[in-house]
């Protein structure tokens, strides 16, 4: 039984309504705290973080708004209002930004971000190629990296690598670390992401189980976060205004391999163990090869950038015309060379892409009635090049198939974020534990927290 922890009964006088325990652990744990603290055993912080996380938000949604604004968009009191935006200006995150447009009376004061005040770290880990940014509390991107070779090493080797790339971006975009609130990892699942672990020996066994997230956090003495990167690019839509907040909508993820996420009102659909949406390894041939998920017949292997690529040197003279190499480890630059030629008319490499396209049409129709969506964004490095082929096709099938298409339509479009959507939605989750728990200092937390052990 979950017991309530807010001795208020609902609406509070601070605005805010009773939270859960299991509401407060997720919050808690995301920001690493451990339950049990004096903060966050408090009746009274118990709903206060949430009250400044929801003004923090509306804030960032809003770019600049005044302090009515504030009050009419949250439902809280012109008081509560007044009280929160000061400690948020006293913590450094708000700033006041001139005067609003006259309404008859006097100019309202209006108040925004301050995108300096604290920073976030997202790294993308693939099976060829680690992507690392940084991005500002407004989420706007200040610095990014790449590079390749982490698939080829041990997690021993690799992390630590990462770690320096990570100092070395921080040092070069002359980021006060004081003011970095984590890192977002985020990588292909199954996950355990409480642990900080992988369930799955790729890019090779000594990856599994390795405990990323907590080694990551103890090279880098920061707290880190361990997410599945097609949830992470899900929710980077959410924050970067592609979609409604308040709408259903679902993302497909291609890198070298194929994901899912759904975003509910603003939270990611995780499930019972954060697994959820694994688009990727839903069965589309019940007779089909088994595949090292232990599925048969899974949708990655026919339309991911592997079997792409795998198609294309099958089919006499296409892997030769486009330089297609057998012995490539470089997925995803061997799966760009089939998709530019798709875009310049080459009728092989057009015909893999569309059948590829198509194959992901019904896992978006898939998705849609499962989940009754209103958009599908399309994020990931494999959609960079032929995108606009992709967009089209699952579209046309969207339209035709939906069970609901008479009741509304499912619009496809591309993300904002582009390749580095998954990296981008690392760093943006890590934001969000800032704006959950309106922590003010993020010198305050326990630096060598993992990925969220909460107990």
């Amino acid at each position: 039984m979950v017991t309530k922890v807010n001795t208020c009964q609902d609406r509070c006088e601070c605005g805010d309504r009773a939270v859960t325990n299991e509401v407060l652990s997720e919050v808690a744990w995301r920001a690493g705290w451990k339950l049990g603290g004096t903060v966050a055993s408090s009746p009274i912080w118990a709903s206060r973080p949430k009250t400044r996380g929801l003004v923090l938000d509306v804030i960032r949604s809003a770019r600049s708004i005044s302090r009515v604004e504030l009050a009419a968009a949250t439902g809280l009191t012109g008081a509560t209002i007044s009280e929160v935006v000061r400690e948020l200006i006293g913590d450094d995150l708000v700033v006041e930004a001139g005067r609003g447009a006259p309404t008859g009376g006097k100019p309202r004061t209006m108040v925004q971000l301050n995108p300096l005040a604290r920073y976030s770290v997202g790294v993308q880990l693939e099976r060829n190629t680690c992507v690392i940014v940084v991005i500002d509390l407004a989420g706007r991107q200040v610095a990014r990296t790449s590079f390749q070779g982490v698939a080829t090493m041990p997690p021993e080797r690799a992390l630590p690598l990462v770690a320096a790339q990570v100092d070395a971006l921080l040092a070069t975009a002359a980021v006060d670390r004081d003011r970095v609130l984590g890192v977002g990892l985020v990588s292909y699942g199954p996950q355990d992401r409480r642990a900080g672990v992988l369930l799955t020996p790729q890019p090779t066994d000594e990856w599994l189980d390795h405990p990323v997230a907590r080694r990551l956090a103890e090279a880098l003495g920061l707290p880190v976060l361990l997410e599945n990167d097609a949830a992470a690019a899900a929710i980077g839509e959410h924050w970067m205004g592609t979609v409604d907040p308040r709408s259903t909508y679902g993302c497909i993820y291609m890198a070298t391999g194929i994901g899912g996420g759904v975003v509910v009102a603003g939270e990611v659909y995780r499930g019972s163990s954060s697994n959820s949406v694994e688009i990727g390894h839903i069965s589309i041939d019940v007779n089909g090869d088994e595949c090292p998920c232990g599925n048969v017949g899974c949708l990655e292997n026919y339309a991911g950038p592997s079997a792409l690529v795998r198609q294309a040197l099958a089919t006499p003279g296409l892997g030769r015309r486009l330089a297609l190499d057998p012995a490539a480890t470089d997925v995803l630059a061997e799966f760009a060379r089939i998709a530019a030629a798709a875009n310049t008319g080459d009728a092989g490499a057009r015909g893999l892409v569309e059948q590829s396209a198509r194959y992901l049409g019904h896992a978006a129709v898939t998705m849609a009635c499962l989940f009754d969506l209103e958009a599908i964004v399309l994020a990931g490095p494999s959609f960079a090049v032929a995108g606009s082929i992709y967009q089209t096709m699952i579209q046309q099938e969207v339209d035709r198939r939906l069970f609901a298409r008479r009741a509304h339509q499912v619009r496809i479009v591309p993300s904002v974020n582009g390749s580095d959507a998954a990296a981008i939605g690392g760093a943006v989750l890590v934001l969000r534990s800032e704006l959950t728990l309106g922590h003010p200092h993020p010198q305050d937390r326990a630096r060598t927290a993992g990925s969220g052990d909460a107990g």
